[in-house]
């Protein structure tokens, strides 16, 4: 399990761990623990773009400021747009972990591929610094601004099609429990 789940778990007050205990409740416990540390990860994960979001928006201001800058608005502002996007798909997806898993089990790999596409929003979230720092670097040296806007508009790219990737993961599995 993710060390998120993990550490959920491990913050269980007393009455949740004797309440654990009784047969049957301890998976009523463990489905409403993985709801709570998906939506930690999703709003983790939302604030943390919401940050490279408003750092992107500060460096269109300096690309403005530098001759020339005004050419690159329509591709910065459309890789904000993604951004953006993605961003927002993250913070509203559906949970992955409730719904139609609520009276059926799913298996540990089936979580496991969800936790993994999780993790990966997650380093996507961490990629965009790298991304950014690339293209802060281009704006105040002049060079290769074009590349580098390039890098991250197809960083965003990736970024929405591996979140489609794990909607598609969790609706495989709405259908093999149907």
């Amino acid at each position: 399990m993710s060390e998120i789940y993990e550490q959920i778990v491990s913050q269980r007050g007393a009455f949740e761990r004797l309440l654990s205990r009784i047969p049957g409740f301890r998976g009523y416990i463990d489905k409403a623990t993985r709801r709570t540390a998906d939506r930690m990860v999703r709003d983790y994960v939302a604030g943390v773009l919401t940050q490279k979001i408003n750092r992107l928006a500060a460096l269109e201001v300096s690309l403005l400021d530098t001759d020339g800058g005004l050419q690159y608005m329509s591709e910065t502002r459309s890789a904000k747009d993604k951004l953006q996007t993605f961003r927002d798909r993250v913070r509203a997806a559906a949970p992955g972990y409730s719904g139609f898993m609520e009276s059926v089990k799913v298996d540990e790999e089936a979580l496991d591929r969800l936790y993994n596409f999780d993790e990966a929003q997650i380093r996507y979230a961490d990629q965009f610094d790298a991304t950014l720092d690339t293209l802060e670097t281009a704006i105040s040296s002049g060079e290769a601004v074009k590349d580098a806007i390039r890098a991250l508009d197809m960083l965003t790219r990736e970024a929405n099609e591996a979140f489609s990737m794990r909607e598609d993961v969790l609706t495989n599995l709405s259908k093999s429990v149907q």
